[in-house]
């Protein structure tokens, strides 16, 4: 069964918005809305110009020179553990450690750039990471890393 797109409130469709241009190529408004749409966000064409006002978002090429949108100084190379406490503190909601995982749950859109953060961290204890829309998995080795991890996760979150 398909779920009809809702409407978000204002930070969260902002945190969505951000969440998608910084995982796919979005080269138009148009693409914009259609992702948000999949996303299950209701949005107008002028919602969409609005956000992308107010993130600052920036259009450049990606390397085929095609459109993309980004955030802003999207280009540079953030320290791995400034990033990761970042993503964290904005959009992270708790670490529980179950077995050898750590179950990382977090807003709407924002998983995925939860476990790229981690995964760019190249944590000694983190084996891999899988992610879902607010859901991210941390796999770690044993359930001594998994508690390790968590505590150290959920000292980061907002």
């Amino acid at each position: 069964m398909e779920s009809r797109p809702r409407a978000l409130s204002k930070p969260e469709r902002q945190r969505l918005v951000a969440s998608v241009v910084s995982r796919r190529r979005i080269g138009s408004q148009q693409e914009l809305a259609s992702a948000l749409s999949g996303a299950g966000c209701a949005v107008t064409q002028a919602t969409v110009s609005r956000d992308i006002r107010e993130l600052g978002l920036e259009k450049t090429t990606d390397a085929l020179g095609r459109p993309r949108y980004v955030l802003p100084g999207g280009g540079r190379q953030a320290d791995p553990r400034t990033a990761l406490d970042s993503v964290l503190g904005q959009f992270g909601l708790r670490a529980t450690a179950a077995q050898n995982i750590v179950v990382v749950q977090s807003e709407l859109g924002s998983a995925p750039a939860i476990a790229r953060a981690l995964d760019q961290l190249e944590h000694p204890r983190i084996v891999g990471t899988l992610a879902g829309d607010d859901t991210c998995l941390v796999i770690t080795r044993s359930v001594a890393d998994a508690r390790a991890v968590a505590r150290e996760l959920a000292a980061s979150l907002g």
